[in-house]
């Protein structure tokens, strides 16, 4: 089993931007993914996209890249912190990190929850999180309070 922790404090040692796309925004995405989470979903995977998602910023600006820069620095990783997901739960997270600033949905209940989790956070940057850019009913209804 992948030990979250482990995979947190990586990403808190590696960190070099401040708090707006850091560990309390990370929490918050965490959170925010067990509340979506449904039976069907791997929540180790929502969990690890939490602390991965944004791991690979360059600024806290635009930076549309950083996604697939996640996805690609997890490859890094898969020899030790996450040896232990299989090859579709190491596939899955890479597509959740790689696409979750360019796509709205995509139909998988684990990958849709991982982005609206980080929609939901929206309120840190002053936007309020968009009922229709959710991709889960769950998301509708959170955004929708």
């Amino acid at each position: 089993m992948v030990d979250i922790e482990q995979v947190k404090q990586w990403a808190v040692r590696r960190w070099t931007l401040g708090a707006l796309h850091g560990v309390s925004h990370w929490e918050r995405v965490e959170r925010n993914g067990l509340l979506l989470a449904t039976p069907e979903c791997d929540v180790t995977i929502i969990r690890l996209f939490a602390y991965l998602h944004d791991s690979c910023r360059e600024n806290d600006g635009y930076d549309l890249e950083h996604g697939p820069r996640a996805a690609q620095m997890m490859e890094s990783l898969r020899d030790n912190l996450l040896k232990d997901l299989s090859d579709e739960q190491f596939l899955m997270l890479q597509q959740a990190c790689r696409l979750h600033t360019s796509t709205h949905s995509t139909g998988n209940p684990t990958i849709d929850a991982c982005f609206d989790a980080d929609r939901l956070d929206l309120g840190r940057v002053n936007i309020k999180p968009d009922p229709q850019k959710m991709a889960t009913d769950r998301g509708k209804e959170m955004a929708g309070v």
